[in-house]
């Protein structure tokens, strides 16, 4: 075997997504050879996704003409050779449009490939006492071999010329049994995981991804983020991404003992028990946080800002961005005055328009609506672009307003007198009351969030739409 020596480490697509062939640089003497075969900073560096192998196999072929596969299985693999020679052969088995599609080529030492979850793996050795050799990022287990996905190696779709013929081949009578193409089901992509999907997020979420079948709902009732045991029961290697609409919102209850007690049990201690399962299976978490960390002394908010929290409910959203920060993939979605099915301030208001009541409304507080379908849609655009992880604000754009504003707004486009809103200070509006400190400034700039390619509609827009529906 001759092999190309000191060869620049490079990356080379195929024309399966996903699957990438790698130069390797070996180094050689008249002792023999080295090479860094996983080298992970190197690697990623390149383009290799950061996949965080766990265990290393190795197949030993005693003769050239040795063919396993096709075999596609629930987990990624990074595969080389450590000594011999073999024809390689990919095939995408993967639900979607490059179903079927095939890679083959011949890897020597001074080649690798990455072959993603589902894409079916199979090789033919062309010398004897070749060695084959994979990382993989999960552990095998019995109970994985259910979720394997196999094609046979003699398929005529695929048509893999291979080198020696299957016939002389050294082939298992398991791999001889495979089914043909026509006949294999593909093999589904992991799934995102919605939490708190009765709530008014979580409902906004059903709407923009209904009748994908990729994402999953999950009320409180089927995962309970509060309980160990509920958890544990999820088997979070079947998912990608998880998106956390769970949220404790009584903001002026989280002041009272009992509620300050739950207000930290949900909004802490769950999301601390979800950070941990993300960072073990690798997950994208995506966390959606409030202005209340912010005391609001800042006319505008930046992702960047330091967090002054003011009340329970705000420590407690402070700390839940602080622990999510920490999970590899994260979005942290920062909002304000969310506005979606369910009761709020413009149903509110609404109805008192219609009652002809003439209601007294804070006009110190200012800061900008942010609609369900648009947070929604904002959450969508950043799994499916993929910018840098951290933190988003996600607003609706517009104006500043005031909640004195925006109740005027209510009344006029429901027919009803601007005049009959009276603005007062929230110090007027809660006295003698028991209240959570509110920010006096909650308006969060966007800037981020529309260099990533998503632009929130206005607050106006939005909200003459909403009440169109019907608020």
């Amino acid at each position: 075997m001759s092999i190309e020596f000191s060869k620049k480490l490079t990356a080379h697509e195929t024309p399966i997504p996903g699957v990438v062939l790698y130069d390797l640089p070996v180094h050689g003497d008249n002792r023999g050879w080295f090479k860094e075969n996983w080298q992970r900073e190197k690697m990623v560096a390149l383009g290799l996704p950061d996949f965080r192998p766990v265990q290393n196999n190795i197949s030993f072929n005693e003769k050239a003409g040795t063919t396993r596969g096709i075999h596609a299985e629930p987990w990624d693999k990074f595969i080389s050779v450590a000594t011999g020679r073999i024809f390689g052969a990919w095939v995408d088995l993967r639900e979607g449009p490059s179903f079927g599609a095939v890679f083959t080529t011949e890897l020597d030492p001074a080649q690798a490939i990455f072959i993603p979850r589902g894409v079916g793996n199979a090789f033919q050795t062309l010398e004897d006492d070749t060695a084959y050799t994979y990382l993989v990022n999960d552990h095998w287990s019995a109970d994985a071999q259910g979720q394997y996905t196999f094609l046979n190696l003699a398929d005529e779709t695929a048509a893999i010329a291979w080198p020696i013929d299957l016939d002389r081949a050294e082939l298992s009578e398991k791999d001889k049994a495979h089914p043909r193409l026509a006949n294999v089901t593909p093999m589904p992509p992991k799934k995102t995981l919605v939490l708190g999907a009765n709530g008014q997020l979580g409902k906004a979420l059903r709407d923009l991804y209904a009748g994908d079948t990729s994402v999953q709902f999950a009320a409180r009732a089927e995962i309970d983020l509060t309980s160990e045991q509920s958890l544990a029961t999820v088997n979070w290697k079947n998912y990608k991404t998880v998106i956390n609409a769970a949220a404790y919102t009584a903001v002026d209850t989280a002041e009272t003992p009992e509620g300050r007690a739950a207000a930290w049990a949900v909004n802490v201690t769950a999301v601390a028990r979800l950070a941990r399962i993300a960072v073990d299976h690798d997950l994208t978490l995506v966390q959606v946080s409030s202005d209340y960390v912010f005391d609001g002394t800042e006319q505008t908010h930046s992702e960047n800002e330091p967090l002054t929290p003011l009340g329970v409910y705000g420590q407690t959203k402070a700390a839940s961005d602080a622990v999510v920060s920490v999970v590899p993939r994260h979005y942290i979605v920062r909002t304000s005055w969310v506005i979606g099915e369910g009761n709020n301030f413009v149903r509110t208001m609404a109805s008192l328009a219609a009652r002809g009541i003439k209601p007294s409304v804070v006009n110190d507080q200012t800061g900008r609506l942010s609609f369900t379908e648009d947070i929604a849609a904002g959450i969508r655009h950043l799994l499916e672009t993929g910018p840098d992880y951290g933190t988003y604000n996600l607003t609706n754009d517009g104006p500043e307003q005031s909640w004195a504003d925006i109740a005027a707004d209510v009344y006029e486009l429901t027919g009803a007198p601007r005049d009959a809103v009276t603005g007062v200070t929230t110090e007027e509006y809660f006295a003698g009351k028991t209240a959570a400190p509110r920010p006096a400034n909650s308006s969060l700039t966007l800037d981020k969030i529309k260099l990533s390619g998503f632009t929130p509609d206005t607050s106006r827009d939005r909200l003459v739409a909403y009440l169109k529906d019907g608020a």
